[in-house]
């Protein structure tokens, strides 16, 4: 997939790309790798708000039944 880069240095990634890495607004980490730029989600382990919902965000957008399982333990010490 195609995109452009603006003269302020802008990149607009498409929504389909966005979407399939669970990539939303806000902070992403940049690194290069050869003459390669990779962007990433910059996940963190702060609840979010969403809808009236608490959310523990991540990159991928999944969790495990263990790790669920380790959160409502967590929050019960």
């Amino acid at each position: 997939m195609r995109t452009t880069i603006d003269r302020a240095g802008r990149l607009v990634i498409p929504k389909a790309l966005r979407d399939r890495v669970g990539m939303s607004a806000g902070e992403v980490e940049i690194t290069i790798e050869g003459s390669t730029l990779s962007i990433a989600p910059v996940t963190t382990d702060e609840l979010v708000e969403h809808d009236g919902f608490l959310l523990l965000p991540t990159a991928d957008g999944s969790l495990t039944d263990q790790d669920i399982r380790e959160l409502r333990l967590a929050d019960q010490a």
